[in-house]
């Protein structure tokens, strides 16, 4: 079996260092073959992005380019509907049959899955990859605990030898960067340099994707 696929979804509104980091980080020390970036049409949990599908493609291609095992995969922007996980995993699994898949989601999004669309079946599809602080306590109880107590495992070989069904939980550099902050930032003037790729900035001041609109959800 070759290496695991990452896949890292997000509504990528805009992408920031906090994304790439933590993608960067678990690529290394799972040692993924590569990192699908996957960003969200209709998020069921969320409010629709502000910017376009066309525009967050772009702002995540030039974010990730220059590394070759970093890609943006946007398919759940051109489904109808709601997008649900599971339905992506569905298809990535009926494309790559055998091979492991690494779900990555953050410990917010990770402590939220027993709220996600049909979310036991993620585990049929998918390892669930978990990045989080240093010091943060798996859930030993409720349904999450029980996920822990059935399928944790420490140790990154597992999820190389099997397709699915483990949870693996990996500390990572937590960069307190949030892109609802960074709406805020340009609304009120400032600037994002420091914070996300200078591509990024550059998208976002060439085409003033932000600037005009009045809230910042």
């Amino acid at each position: 079996m070759s290496e695991p696929i990452g896949l890292f979804g997000g509504a990528f509104d805009p992408i920031h260092y906090g994304h790439l980091r933590t993608a960067f980080e678990l690529w290394q020390a799972l040692k993924l073959a590569q990192v699908r970036f996957l960003p969200t049409g209709n998020p069921p949990h969320r409010e629709a992005p502000l910017t376009t599908p066309e525009l967050r493609v772009q702002m995540v291609s030039a974010a990730i380019a220059g590394i070759s095992a970093f890609v943006v995969d946007d398919r759940e922007l051109r489904r109808r509907g709601m997008s649900y996980s599971v339905d992506t995993l569905t298809e990535l699994r009926a494309e790559n049959p055998g091979r492991s898949l690494c779900l990555l989601v953050g410990m917010d999004a990770f402590l939220g899955l027993p709220t996600w669309h049909r979310w036991q079946e993620i585990f049929d599809l998918a390892h669930v990859v978990v990045a989080h602080r240093p010091g943060w306590k798996a859930p030993m109880t409720g349904p999450l605990g029980e996920v822990m107590v059935d399928r944790g495992t420490g140790s990154v070989r597992d999820l190389h030898t099997a397709p699915a069904g483990k949870v693996y939980v990996h500390a990572v550099t937590q960069l307190e960067i949030s892109s609802t902050d960074l709406r805020q930032l340009i609304l009120s003037g400032r600037d994002l340099r420091y914070l996300v790729p200078d591509s990024v900035r550059e998208l976002i001041l060439s085409t003033g994707c932000y600037s005009h609109h009045s809230n910042t959800r």
